[in-house]
This record gives C-alpha cells, sequence and structure tokens, in this order.
C-alpha cells in the first residue's frame, strides 16, 4: 500500500458537494473524496455548506462577507457573491498559510477559483491545481503567481492542450465509479443529461430525437430558467419530456434503460462525464465531436459529428443504439474508471510530497 497522506481538497464554495449533483466539478470532488479516504487518506474537504455530511472529510462552510453600505455605493462595487467567493477563499488560504488548518503533505484546489492558484506560494506543502475548463482569464492570470512546486492536472489531453500557453500538465482523464454506474438492458429511448443551459444545447438533442423518431427523457438542474422556457418546454411533448434533477441512483436507472445517450455540447467539452456515466450503464453515446469527448467516444462505443448539425445528431442516435453494450461498457471499465483516475491521483500527490521530503 502506498503511503498513506494527509489532503486539503479545495472545492467550489458556491454548489454544495451533494447530491444531486450541480455539475459535473461537483460529482468529479465527491468521488475522489469517498475514494482517498476509503484508501486511508486523510481528506480535509473545504466546500460549500450543504456538503455531504457522509464523506469521510473535514467539510467547511464557505464564508460570507458583509460588504459595508460605504463599499456598495461606490461604482465599480463587485457582486456581492462575487465578494463572497472572494473572501472565503482569501480566508481559506491564509488559513491554511498560518497552519490553522493542518497539517498537510499536498493540497489539492478541485475549484475554479484562481486564490488558490495565486496564494500557492504562501502554502508551505505543494498544490496541485486541476484544469476542468478551458483557460479563463482569472484563473489563467494566477499561474503567473503560482508557486515553483506547484502541479497542473487537465482532466483530458484536449484541455492539456488548450492551457499549454500557459502551463505545462500532466492528463489525468475523470472516472466514475463503474460499481455505482452499473450496466442495464437498455430500451427504446434517448436519454439527455446535465446542466440544462445555452452552451449544453439541449433543445438540439430534443429536434434529433424528434426527426430519429426516438422518445426522449431530458434531466438536469435547470441553471437558466430563460433558456429553459424559451428552448425547451415547447419542445416537451408525449415523446419528450423533462425528468428534473436527479440523485445519482435514479439517473443511473434512466441511463441503465435508455438506448442511447445524446450529448450535445456547444463549447469546447473539458472532458465529458456524461458520456462516461451513460457509457459505464453499457449505453451507448450520439455526441457532437466538441472538446474531448473523442478521447471518450470511438467508434465501436458511440457517433460524433459535427457540433450543430441536428440531421446528423439524428441519424447518429440511430446508428449508436446499434452498438454492444458490453463493449460500451467495458471501455469505461478498462479507460475510465474511478480507481483509475485516483490511481493517478495518488502518483500526482506522492511526487510533490516526496520531492518536499526529500528537499
Amino acid at each position: 500500500m502506498s503511503r498513506r497522506l494527509r489532503i486539503c481538497l479545495v472545492a467550489s464554495s458556491r454548489f454544495p458537494v451533494q447530491e444531486p449533483f450541480m455539475g459535473g466539478l461537483e460529482a468529479h470532488t465527491h468521488a475522489l473524496v469517498g475514494e482517498l479516504s476509503r484508501r486511508g487518506h486523510r481528506v480535509s474537504l473545504f466546500a460549500a455548506s450543504g456538503s455531504d455530511a457522509a464523506l469521510t472529510a473535514t467539510q467547511i462552510p464557505a464564508s460570507s462577507f458583509p460588504t459595508s453600505r460605504a463599499a456598495r455605493a461606490d461604482v465599480g462595487s463587485p457582486p456581492e457573491v462575487w465578494m463572497e467567493e472572494h473572501h472565503a477563499y482569501l480566508d481559506l488560504m491564509l488559513g491554511i498559510a498560518r497552519g490553522r488548518h493542518g497539517p498537510f503533505d499536498v493540497v489539492h484546489n478541485n475549484s475554479l477559483h484562481h486564490l488558490p492558484v495565486a496564494m500557492s506560494e504562501l502554502v508551505d506543502v505543494p498544490v496541485v491545481t486541476t484544469l476542468h475548463t478551458p483557460p479563463v482569464p482569472w484563473l489563467e492570470s494566477a499561474v503567473c503567481f503560482a508557486a515553483a512546486d506547484s502541479r497542473f492536472v487537465a482532466v483530458s489531453a484536449r484541455m492539456a492542450r488548450a492551457w499549454s500557453h500557459a502551463v505545462d500538465s500532466v492528463v489525468v482523464h475523470n472516472g466514475v465509479d463503474t460499481s455505482s454506474w452499473r450496466a442495464g438492458p437498455g430500451g427504446g429511448r434517448a436519454v439527455w443529461s446535465g446542466r440544462i443551459v445555452p452552451e449544453k444545447a439541449p433543445h438540439e438533442a430534443l429536434d434529433a430525437a424528434s426527426r430519429a423518431g426516438m422518445p426522449i427523457v431530458l434531466a438536469g438542474p435547470i441553471h437558466d430558467r430563460g433558456y429553459f422556457a424559451r428552448e425547451i418546454a415547447p419542445r416537451l411533448h408525449g415523446q419528450a419530456r423533462y425528468a428534473g434533477h436527479l440523485d445519482q441512483a435514479t439517473l443511473q436507472c434512466l441511463l441503465a434503460e435508455a438506448a442511447v445517450a445524446a450529448v450535445t455540447p456547444r463549447w469546447d467539452e473539458p472532458f465529458g462525464l456524461v458520456a462516461a456515466e451513460a457509457m459505464a450503464c453499457g449505453t451507448p453515446v450520439a455526441a457532437y465531436d466538441c472538446g474531448a469527448l473523442g478521447e471518450i467516444v470511438d467508434d465501436e462505443t458511440g457517433v460524433l459529428v459535427p457540433a450543430g448539425d441536428v440531421d446528423a445528431l439524428a441519424a447518429a442516435l440511430v446508428r449508436a443504439s446499434r452498438c454492444d453494450r458490453e463493449t460500451v461498457r467495458r471501455r469505461i471499465c478498462t479507460s475510465f474508471s474511478l480507481a483509475r483516475m485516483v490511481d493517478d491521483y495518488e502518483r500526482v500527490y506522492h511526487q510533490m510530497a516526496d520531492r518536499v521530503h526529500a528537499a
């Protein structure tokens, strides 16, 4: 067994690490903390209030910052939520630097905030940051101030290339727990899952399923209610329905009983966790060829088509549904399992911690 580590894991201060997950970042954090803890590591999780109390970790709720009336009156005053997040991460990083929360062997920044990166020089243990998104200005600028012994992990080769102008990173593909995302018998309908926002384009999945003559179920949190009212609600009818924001067990059953999963990003998809979850259930994928989806879906497990081509997606739904379900699941078990992901993160942690001990 590898040496047990004391790991500080910094998550989002905005969304709890709790089912039903608000997005892939929260699901990733939950799975990572759970598996690291099962392996005997001591994980201290810093996350939003309301995170899962069952995690074997220390959960610290996000701080709030009551802006004064004078500060709010300034014409350049940022939104309250921005100040609350800034204050939460500032307090957290100062607390780690001053030994209030440790000791730790490594800090893993699994958030999208810039301060854990920019303030890493103040911390006396190495900081690793997972790059979950394409470059954004606040995080890219923080890289310039990262400690020399910082490490960066990209969730896909696509993200590693996208960040290569700013920082070198090692690829650790996301993984899914194949004991929870179990194989199912399939069925006659399509499923679309994820955050319901314009850049995920679920309305195009609805149109494609309609053209293919295939029933479809949507599942996920509604992040943009205006978009849902304009583009989703008018497309819901007897063959297309919205199932709501589902917990993992309910979503697993929905995916396991589907013929095919539609994945329709209209942005540079960093990984594509919804595709991996569906495939772990044996359900093949019909997807837009955006971002890293080509690293997950191959010719034996689904069909990729150009983004925005709804007619091609309709044909892909039918073609992908014919893929062998055992082959589909085997690809996830072999290359995108939770165990493999955590093996890779352990390797990064140990390399960083050992370098400090050798110094």
